[in-house]
């Protein structure tokens, strides 16, 4: 059955049950009850903390983080006082090393996102980072401060702080891709007192619950703690019921997150949450360890989905309350449905009726789904192509789909006519340029929207990064930076850092312009005077021929424009 129109009871704070109606249009509804809420017991007034939530964020990457508002939620729920700090905005985050960052910004000036303007007098601040963050712990008072940061954000954070443990030591707790992935390595620093490994909404709950009621909480599942003696005390991780999380807060955000550029335009977006997990197991990424964590750890299979009662109660809040858009569906692979559930969810969905992204492989990609997909509003796709030479890509990139399939399913695609963009990382350790060609030679066989090609990073929690140590490429303490914005940390021998860059930056150009102008291409490749003339001229070129429609200039003309 279909799933209705309508949410009574709002977004029903004390943990009542919802009603929804889960009948067709039109037909005679049934009621049920959907018990979301985990009955957690309410801080009393002298048990109540204050838990300052840090997003050490990069500007540009303007993509509102979910994790965040669900542990504010959590938070919330259970009677605890929450701020949040969030760095995306700032400008002098980047002056460590000199240089301004902005991912998006990146994107565009590299051909792989189309140009956009954000309004850069509503959104930039000049203060400086560390002060503003010292002025809000003062006033707020934190009992608790809890990092959220994926590795490309850990110095950033790790110098906020640092900054604040020079000035009053407080009980520090580092959660997120990154520390789940390397609790020692972050656990190594002073700074830091507790890592949280694995999902956090439970774990911090618990945390705040104990330290109000000043009660020890190195027992808690899923956290690493320093103890007085100088160990560390790991406990057994657990997995959280998701379908028993409140709503997440988006309160504490300021109005501009709620923005974010898409094909050229800018948007009032929000994220929405289906799974959890992904099915596929590539060697780039960190979704396999993390299955393998919990499935060896614990015996469940991290690979679960929300209730479709609990998508529409989220959906219908971003519509109705929040203003939303357009909507991004942030699961790993948006098709990791089991069979008979995407067409419950696209029933479903009918009645939000907004634009919305999503991301998947491209071996989901059929026809009548496809065409499904864009009757009830998918307005973009994103898939990894990731490499062109399908030896390399199955040997060490984990992915077995042929090159002759990637043609025909973008080819289906094309023919349902919904845009899409196509992923594609050079840099890869074994790699050289001659294979990097391969990925440039099959872009050129099928029509995308845009292209998007990253330097490779080799996080921690990757089969490839292990990799890379292997060979010696990397030390376990190295951390790397954004993949946007500083590119590879690899300098290999077969394909040097260099090299690598310079491909990242014309990629598009090879893929895009004849092959007889290839040469052209390669004097754009280089960092000289003569190099960095050719590049923008044939920029600015590109931008002419392949990419008509022009930036959007403000918030208001991307709305009236829907």
């Amino acid at each position: 059955m279909g799933l209705g129109r309508t949410v009574s009871g709002g977004s029903n704070l004390q943990g009542t049950p919802v009603e929804l109606d889960v009948g067709r249009k039109g037909s005679p509804a049934d009621r049920i009850e959907v018990p979301y809420r985990r009955h957690w017991p309410l801080a009393g007034p002298d048990e109540r903390v204050k838990v300052l939530l840090i997003y050490p964020n990069y500007r540009g990457m303007n993509m509102l983080p979910p994790a965040i508002g669900l542990l504010s939620a959590c938070l919330l729920e259970s009677g605890h006082e929450v701020e949040l700090f969030d760095t995306t905005y700032y400008a002098s985050v980047d002056e460590d090393d000199g240089e301004l960052k902005d991912s998006d910004g990146k994107k565009s000036d590299q051909l792989m996102a189309r140009p956009f303007e954000m309004p850069i007098e509503l959104t930039l601040k000049t203060s400086d980072v560390l002060d503003d963050f010292a002025e809000m712990v003062d006033r707020f008072k934190p009992d608790i401060l809890a990092l959220s940061c994926t590795e490309d954000m850990w110095h950033l954070g790790l110098r906020l702080l640092r900054h604040q443990r020079s000035r009053k030591e407080i009980l520090t707790i580092a959660g997120g891709v990154f520390p789940t992935f390397a609790p020692e390595l972050v656990l190594g620093h002073d700074e830091v007192d507790i890592v949280c490994k694995g999902e956090g909404e439970d774990a911090l709950r618990l945390l705040a619950d104990r330290v109000g009621r000043g009660e020890d909480y190195a027992d808690i599942p899923n956290l690493w703690t320093k103890l007085p003696d100088g160990t560390l005390q790991s406990n057994p991780i657990e997995m959280v019921d998701m379908n028993a999380n409140p709503l997440i807060d988006l309160d504490h955000f300021e109005e501009a997150r709620f923005y974010r550029p898409m094909g050229g335009r800018v948007w009032r977006m929000f994220p929405v949450e289906t799974h959890r997990g992904c099915p596929y197991k590539c060697a780039f990424c960190n979704s396999p360890s993390q299955m393998a964590m919990y499935r060896n750890e614990i015996g469940e299979n991290y690979l679960r989905r929300k209730t479709f009662e609990n998508m529409f109660r989220e959906l219908t809040f971003y519509k109705e309350e929040m203003g939303a858009e357009y909507l991004y569906f942030w699961a790993d692979t948006f098709f990791s449905w089991k069979p008979g559930e995407f067409e419950t969810f696209a029933e479903m969905y009918e009645d939000i009726d907004l634009p919305f992204w999503c991301q998947t492989r491209v071996e989901t990609v059929e026809y009548e789904r496809l065409k499904r997909l864009k009757e009830i509003g998918c307005a973009r796709i994103s898939f990894g192509l990731e490499h062109g030479n399908e030896e390399f890509r199955a040997t060490w990139l984990k992915r077995r789909m042929s090159n002759e399939l990637i043609v025909d399913n973008f080819a289906i695609v094309n023919e349902v006519d919904i845009p899409f963009s196509v992923n594609n990382i050079l840099g890869f350790p074994h790699e050289t340029r001659e294979l990097a060609f391969d990925t440039i030679r099959l872009n050129r066989k099928f029509k995308c929207s845009d292209r998007n090609a990253y330097a490779f990073t080799p996080f921690h929690g990757t089969p490839l990064r292990e990799e890379c140590e292997r060979l010696g490429y990397l030390e376990d303490e190295d951390i790397v930076r954004s993949m946007v914005t500083d590119g590879t940390p690899l300098d290999m021998p077969q394909f040097p850092r260099s090299q690598v860059l310079s491909l990242v930056k014309t990629f598009n150009m090879y893929v895009r312009f004849e092959e007889e102008r290839w040469p052209e291409v390669e004097l754009a490749e280089q960092d000289t005077t003569e190099g960095r003339e050719k590049y923008e001229e044939l920029r600015q070129e590109f931008v002419a021929r392949f990419w008509s429609a022009g930036p959007s200039t403000s918030f208001e003309e991307a709305s009236a424009s829907v």
